[in-house]
Formats: C-alpha cells, sequence, structure tokens
C-alpha cells in the first residue's frame, strides 16, 4: 500500500482553563494547559470531553511545541473513553508568536498533528481500542480544534 487513507472520526474543541507553568527545563520551557472541557462531534461517536484532562506542552530551544495530551471523552450514550495523543507544532517565528499572543491565524500558516490513541471498556466503542488515529490541529483564540481520523 503506497499510500495512507484515512476516515474522519471527529472534530474536537477544546476549553482551556489556564496555564501552570513549570519554568525552562533541560529540554525546554514547561508548561500544563489545564482542559476544562469541550465537545467532540463525528459521523460515528460524538459527546463532551470531561474537565480535568491536561495537556503537558514543552517548547523546545528550536521553537516547536510538543504536546502530550490526557483527556476523558463522554459519548453521548454515556460511554467514557481515554483519549491520548502527542503533537507537534511549529511555524515561522512571527506566526507563532502571533499564535502566543492570542491573535487568529489560519492553519494553513503553521504546521500542526497529532497521533492519537483511545482506550475504553465500553463494548460499543471497543473498536477505538484497535486502530491508529491521526489529527491535524489549529489554534484560534478560544482554544485548540483538532480533526481526528481513523488511519483505515
Amino acid at each position: 500500500m503506497a499510500e495512507l487513507r484515512t476516515a474522519h472520526l471527529f472534530t474536537l474543541s477544546l476549553e482551556v482553563a489556564g496555564m501552570q507553568a513549570i519554568g525552562a527545563t533541560p529540554a525546554g520551557e514547561r508548561r500544563v494547559g489545564l482542559v476544562a472541557g469541550g465537545r467532540f462531534t463525528g459521523p460515528r461517536l460524538s459527546g463532551t470531553v470531561l474537565p480535568g484532562g491536561a495537556d503537558w506542552i514543552m517548547i523546545r530551544p528550536d521553537g516547536a511545541t510538543t504536546l502530550d495530551v490526557r483527556l476523558v471523552l463522554q459519548t453521548t450514550d454515556g460511554a467514557t473513553i481515554g483519549m491520548t495523543y502527542r503533537g507537534m507544532r511549529h511555524g515561522p517565528e512571527a506566526v507563532m508568536a502571533r499564535l502566543g499572543r492570542g491573535e487568529a491565524v489560519d492553519p494553513s500558516e503553521y504546521y500542526f498533528r497529532t497521533s492519537v490513541a483511545f482506550e475504553t471498556a465500553a463494548p460499543a466503542y471497543a473498536w477505538l481500542n484497535r486502530i491508529v488515529a491521526v489529527g491535524t490541529g489549529h489554534r484560534p483564540p478560544s482554544g485548540p480544534v483538532y480533526d481526528v481520523f481513523e488511519v483505515l
């Protein structure tokens, strides 16, 4: 198979409750983004993001930002799903500075990708335990938004 095919799982919008600064570590500038909640909507599953998730953000010396996120999703029918993802966001210095100031920036001006995994005990969503997923993101002033895709 020479190319990857994907299917859209859902669009995820997160509400950020604030940042906890850890500071300049040997690997870069570490901060933790607290997730207050959010929503996800897709053809096979939709629901809310429960409060309590976090994004362990690292701003590396080369200017790239790495993400390490853990969330709990709750579907409209009450199932809970653990979602983890690691990601990378980078772009031209001026573009990243605009994002840092909370400005609206066209997603085509920077790179924002994630590798996603799921974990659930819900029989109706057990298929999520056995897939590979990826995401594309953008960062409007209201909080991060991701389109998540199953790799077929």
